[in-house]
């Protein structure tokens, strides 16, 4: 048996090899039968120009951690695949393409574009889900789907229609995010917000009649030239009497009044703000309420229009050099000032986004909101970490009409129709259109649909709906949406409005939030940064496992995970010791091992009942998403308990033929049940170790059942007796070091007071002692207390006296200085009343381990200047 496990672990030939065969099984299609729960997960579908970055090497393996545990647990699995159409970003890759050509979409027209987008997505549009493969994701790829699929297409143009002629979708001008480059809008996901120095312009708008002027403080000058009015707070006392008159527009020499309104801060340089309802979102809502006109003085290329008089043509940061100077010409300009901006730059095109009023279809969520504000008050929507729910919820409370149209090509052309006499009919076609209308159908809208109304569709879409198909009633709702925090409202709120609006129910019963994946240093992984790393790349040298749980490892309740090599390395190194150990047991046995007939000795005892208490938290972990937990979990059974300790203290029996039969049953029954926690985890390792254990060359790990380890295994006092013995030996370990005495090398004798029972030979053989006797040394010793136990060791002949002293002395005084450092900074009320609470209370328990560390030190050097006496 054990000539079939390799010496080394090659992750890649057993990463290929086991994913081919839980496909060629079978394994990843939903397997029903009698009584069997169902637990189904409708993966977010990734972009079809994607490729795998690191936030989708944490995203999707959890998903698959999740269907392989409760595959495990015996429920019918059903993991479904796809990929989203990614509006924007393939329109751009099929414009590059073009623009290589020395062609473009103007010149080939809308049809020719359709069909090259297509052939893209024919020919390149599948690499993800090719890399989700190397990753092990166990998805259920007999029904992957498309948002572009004729069915699904059906399914939003439905949508689309049914909450038109409720009056819903209207078309209306709201200042929307404008990327100048793509001639689009896009939405707030699709923005990267960055810090840039920039300037503060202090302008004069004078009054009209010549009374004097207001301070107007912006960093736009150029949006001016669309300004309706000027505000200040109806309680700021400096403009009492002021609201109501009329100031003149700097340079257009357009009159505007001054009005009072609530959004100006007073407290912010003068109070007064200018209004530009067409190019800011805030000034809009102003607009609205006083009436204001709005003038738009961009056009789609963010040029300056026919609106802004003499500055027309000009691209916008042309114009507002040429403003300042006319403003500074003019006497108008009163001061500049550095200034830092929250610049908002469109992540497709790297475009700065102009806020521009546009024509546009609109949603009012309004409508739909309060039912997906009641399932998540009322627990049927359960959010994780729940911090997130109020994230949900206050966006919900305060939600916005959704604009849904972008000027593309690529997507789902909005099925708006315009009839001759300028009226509108939402259809499924040209044809359906002039039956609704009765009358004559002049134009289809150009525009399409914002990708996130479709992908609001997906759990219910995928699977058949609205047609109430086997699949729609068996695995809708699903069980659990994995998302990132930042679309918690641009999709999961959007995904439970669209899932109660159209089938009564939610979507999912979990909304499981996932950590951001940074670099070592906390910075943001970016390929255009310089601070991305390929997953590829990692699995290519390391192996998927290693990647997985390196992920794992620190995806609990905290939403940062910190990615770097030495960590991967750790996680190969852990599979590397999950191969060795079990090749060292599968070394020791010839076959199968039945239960022992005779009693169990304490360790063996403590071995089963530490696998019965980490199955449980294992579990318990898994089932409350908390996979940090369960990978710690573990890694200190296998690594710690098992190997550590079990394995070393059994290595005598297993070389008894009288005694091995009792460790070799314990150490498999260990072994497999490890490998059947670890699987979700680990998925490629455990499935090539489990072939090799005598009897399971026939069974699949991914098709076997959950470990349940008996409840007699459980025993607390076992474990307590050999917790004792290991404290015992790791206190004589550590006063092996302080003696200079290195590992392995055999002390002569130790002392011990207390109980050991029948551990002592045990504590012996593991801290190298060559005699371990029952009392209390009269030489000369260095000693350790435990709770109803103390160890020494006597130091005659281990260590120079002098020397020691000297060096403890150095140490003693180092310890002295710091405590003394560390005191004086908690005694300053400064850095305690405004320091933050967690450094305040690292500090506290710096002092505290000084000051053991002290009192530890101290007693040494008592010990040592006896010697010397």
């Amino acid at each position: 048996m054990n000539q079939d496990l390799p010496t080394r672990y090659d992750a890649t030939s057993v990463e290929d090899k086991w994913y081919a065969r839980w496909e060629e099984s079978g394994l990843f299609q939903p397997k029903p039968g009698p009584g069997k729960p169902v637990y189904s997960i409708t993966i977010p579908p990734p972009n079809v120009t994607g490729s795998l970055h690191m936030g989708h090497a944490l995203c999707y393996p959890l998903q698959d951690l999740l269907g392989r545990y409760k595959r495990l647990r015996g429920y019918e699995v059903m993991i479904l695949p796809g990929q989203d159409h990614a509006g924007i970003s393939l329109q751009i890759v099929v414009d590059k393409l073009l623009r290589k050509e020395g062609s473009s979409a103007a010149m080939i027209g809308r049809d020719a574009f359709l069909e090259r987008a297509w052939q893209w997505r024919r020919e390149s549009g599948g690499t993800i889900l090719h890399q989700f493969r190397s990753l092990g994701c166990a998805f259920d790829w007999s029904r992957e789907r498309f948002t572009l699929d004729d069915h699904y297409h059906d399914v939003v143009l439905k949508v689309f229609i049914e909450w038109f002629d409720r009056g819903l979708i209207y078309r209306g001008k709201r200042v929307v995010n404008w990327d100048p480059a793509l001639k689009t809008s896009v939405s707030d996901i699709e923005t990267d917000r960055k810090m840039v120095k920039g300037k503060l312009y202090h302008v004069r708008y004078p009054f009209a009649d010549g009374s004097g002027h207001i301070v107007i403080a912006t960093t736009r000058p150029e949006t001016m030239l669309a300004d309706v009015a000027v505000a200040v707070h109806p309680e700021d006392d400096r403009y009492k009497g002021l609201v109501g008159k009329t100031l003149t527009l700097p340079l257009v020499g357009r009159a505007i009044p001054l009005v009072a309104d609530e959004y100006p801060d007073p407290s912010f340089g003068t109070g007064a703000v200018k209004i530009t309802p067409g190019h800011d979102a805030n000034d809009f809502e102003v607009g609205q309420r006083h009436g204001l006109p709005i003038l738009v003085v961009f056009d789609a290329s963010a040029k300056v229009n026919q609106e802004g008089g003499p500055y027309a043509g000009l691209d916008r940061f042309e114009a507002r050099k040429r403003i300042v100077a006319d403003l500074e010409e003019k006497g108008l300009l009163e001061r500049v000032e550095d200034h830092e901006i929250a610049l908002v730059v469109s992540e497709k095109s790297g475009e700065v986004i102009e806020p521009l009023a546009s024509e546009e279809w609109f949603m009012s969520q309004r409508a739909i909101a309060d039912r997906a504000i009641d399932v998540v008050e009322r627990g049927e929507i359960r959010f994780h970490p729940e911090r997130y729910k109020e994230v949900y919820l206050d966006w919900l409370r305060n939600i916005r009409d959704w604009n849904v149209s972008r000027r593309l090509w690529w997507g789902h052309r909005i099925p708006v129709y315009e009839a001759e006499d300028g009226t509108f009919v939402a259809a499924m076609s040209w044809e359906e259109a002039e039956q609704k209308s009765g009358k004559r159908i002049v134009a289809q809208d150009d525009q399409v649909l914002d990708t996130w109304f479709s992908s609001g569709l997906w759990p219910f879409a995928v699977h058949g709906w609205p047609e109430d198909t086997d699949d729609f009633r068996r695995y809708y709702p699903t069980d659990v949406l994995v998302t990132a925090r930042d679309i918690i409202f641009l999709w999961v709120a959007r995904m439970v409005m669209m899932g109660l609006d159209f089938t009564g129910q939610v979507p999912f019963r979990d909304v499981f939030v996932y950590a951001t994946v940074l670099t070592e240093d906390g910075k943001r992984m970016s390929k255009s940064l310089g601070t991305g790393i390929d997953p590829m790349d990692v699995i290519t040298t390391t192996g998927a496992d290693s990647l997985r749980f390196m992920l794992f490892s620190q995806t609990g309740a905290n939403q940062d995970i910190r990615y770097s090599d030495k960590r991967v390395a750790e996680a190969r190194n852990f599979c590397n010791k999950i191969w060795n150990a079990s090749r060292f047991v599968l070394m020791n046995v010839d076959g199968p091992v039945p239960e022992p007939a005779g009693s169990l000795l304490t360790i063996d005892k403590w071995l089963l009942s530490r696998l019965w208490s980490t199955e449980r938290s294992v579990r318990e972990a898994y089932e409350t998403y908390d996979i940090q937990e369960a990978a710690q979990a573990l890694y200190r059974f296998f690594w710690s308990e098992l190997c550590d300790w079990y394995i070393e203290v059994s290595k005598p029996r297993l070389a008894s033929p009288e005694e091995r039969a009792t460790p070799q049953w314990v150490l498999l029954t260990a072994i497999e049940s490890f490998l059947k926690m670890a699987h979700p985890i680990m998925p490629f390792i455990t499935e090539e170790v489990h072939s090799h254990l005598p009897g399971k060359d026939h069974e699949l790990v991914m098709a076997s059942a959950w470990p349940e380890p008996r409840p007699d295994w459980h025993d607390p006092e076992a474990e307590e007796t050999v917790g004792r013995w290991f404290e015992a030996t790791r206190a004589l370990r550590a006063l092996r070091a302080e003696l200079g005495i290195g590992p392995g090398k055999q002390a002569d004798l130790a002392y011990f007071e207390g109980d050991l029972g029948e551990g002592a030979g045990i504590v012996r053989e593991q801290a190298w002692i060559g005699e371990l006797r029952k009392g209390r040394p009269s030489e000369p010793s260095l000693s350790e207390s435990l709770p109803g136990l103390d160890v020494h060791l006597p130091m005659a002949g281990m260590i120079d006296p002098a020397k020691e002293t000297a060096r403890l002395e150095k140490e003693r005084a180092r310890l002295e200085e710091e405590i003394s450092r560390v005191k004086a900074r908690l005694s300053d009320p400064t850095f305690s009343e405004k320091a933050k609470p967690e450094v305040v209370e690292k500090a506290k328990s710096d002092l505290s381990e000084r000051e053991l560390l002290h009192q530890k030190v101290m007693s040494r050097i008592a010990v040592f200047r006896e010697l010397l006496d």
